[in-house]
């Protein structure tokens, strides 16, 4: 240990130092006054949180650790050593254990006597973390903007067929899951939906569709549309019934994993179509 100096005033006293393997003991005695002793710990924590073998890390309770991680000591101190806390070898052993200070970021380091080995925590599988995420999401199937129900629509007229977007019906949302130390995040984004019209025919679009725009006249849709060539008339209740399929595509990563998960949500719409009546 490097020398101390000591000032001339004020009364003489004495110390003491005893070391284990891994875990020092310092008793210091001043006259005339009560006498104490502490431990050192041998870990460190990162950010400047220490680590006390005989209590909680940098004057913190041993209750305020988590996410502990346990490692058998190799080599065991030998008989006698401070970290047996007086219990002889065979008789349980020394382990490095390593944890997270409260919600700190700190991690403690410390050499621990247990009397059992530490029970080992299951491996966490990060694809079920990532489904447990996607389970925390709300994923709705399409928002339908167009067709309406109320609209009218004539054979031989193109459809423009889009849908509003948001986090639950279109995307992108996100969530998290963890456990035993593993974070998985995963993002939601509708890839495309699938139209099916109700006269037999079927539209994939792999986007949300393009708004109808009044100048655009009797164009039809640059991105997803649709042209009834037969009315409704024979449909049940004289309506079509078209059904909007998402697929929602979900990639995720965590836990030095990454992976792709798929969910499929529907929508439902009743469209009438008539035909253009030539007045004479």
């Amino acid at each position: 240990m490097p020398a101390v100096a000591v000032a001339d005033e004020g009364p003489k006293g004495s110390g003491n130092t005893k070391c284990g393997m891994y875990t020092c003991q310092v008793e210091v005695n001043v006259p005339g006054q009560a006498g104490g002793q502490g431990s050192g710990g041998s870990g460190t924590g990162a950010g400047g949180g220490g680590g006390s073998a005989g209590g909680g890390a940098g004057g913190g309770k041993d209750t305020d650790l988590t996410n502990c991680t346990y490692k058998l000591a190799d080599p065991q101190p030998p008989a006698g050593s401070l970290e047996w806390k007086g219990h002889e070898p065979g008789d349980g052993a020394v382990y490095e254990e390593t944890c997270r200070w409260n919600d700190s970021g700190n991690t403690i380091v410390r050499m621990v006597w247990l009397a059992e080995p530490p029970g080992e925590e299951a491996a966490v599988d990060p694809a079920v973390l990532a489904q447990q995420a996607v389970d925390k999401m709300t994923l709705l199937g399409p928002d339908i903007a167009s067709p309406r129900p109320t609209g009218k629509y004539v054979v031989g007229v193109p459809m423009w067929l889009w849908v509003n977007q948001s986090a639950t019906t279109y995307g992108p949302n996100t969530a998290s899951a963890s456990a035993g130390g593993v974070t998985v995040t995963a993002i939601a984004k509708v890839s495309k939906i699938d139209w099916r019209m109700g006269d037999g025919s079927t539209v994939t679009c792999t986007g949300p569709g393009t708004p109808y725009n009044g100048s655009a006249g009797m164009a039809e849709s640059p991105t997803c549309g649709h042209v009834y060539s037969t009315t409704s008339a024979g449909a049940p209740g004289g309506r079509y019934a078209v059904t909007a399929t998402s697929t929602w595509t979900i990639d995720w990563q965590g836990g030095g994993a990454a992976g792709q998960l798929t969910e499929i949500r529907q929508s439902d719409v009743q469209v009438a179509i008539g035909e253009v009546q030539v007045v004479r």
